[in-house]
């Protein structure tokens, strides 16, 4: 049975929403949740960017192309959505990461992103 973390946000307050369109979260219930089955850390809650997106794509996972068999509609700038927290990382390093919205990014994105970076991207 997979048991989810405590739904607590980066500053140990309750997890706020990040998106119900499109719906997001590894349990794709609107929340950047997360499990121990979560190995992808799906825990920061972003705000798509063209070149975020792009860099996605580039990358091999393409967030823009819907997937209507996954019932996906695919991004575009300005969706909110539940990023691997390693993904977000990779991005500030490429200076291409989007802005997080720190109310509704799990506090376990902090065992792989430290909180000083998220805040430099904080949209809230």
């Amino acid at each position: 049975m997979i048991k989810p973390f405590p739904s607590v946000n980066v500053y140990g307050a309750p997890l706020q929403a990040c998106s119900q369109d499109p719906v997001t979260g590894f349990f794709r219930d609107g929340h950047c949740n997360s499990c121990a089955e979560d190995q992808g850390s799906h825990t920061v809650c972003a705000v798509m960017t063209e070149e975020f997106l792009a860099f996605s794509k580039y990358l091999g996972n393409d967030l823009s192309t819907p997937r209507p068999e996954f019932r996906f509609p695919g991004l575009k700038a300005g969706d909110q959505w539940c990023l691997c927290a390693s993904r977000f990382l990779q991005a500030h390093a490429e200076e291409c990461a989007p802005m997080v919205r720190l109310a509704s990014t799990h506090q376990s994105a902090l065992d792989v992103v430290p909180l000083e970076i998220l805040e430099a991207y904080a949209a809230d």
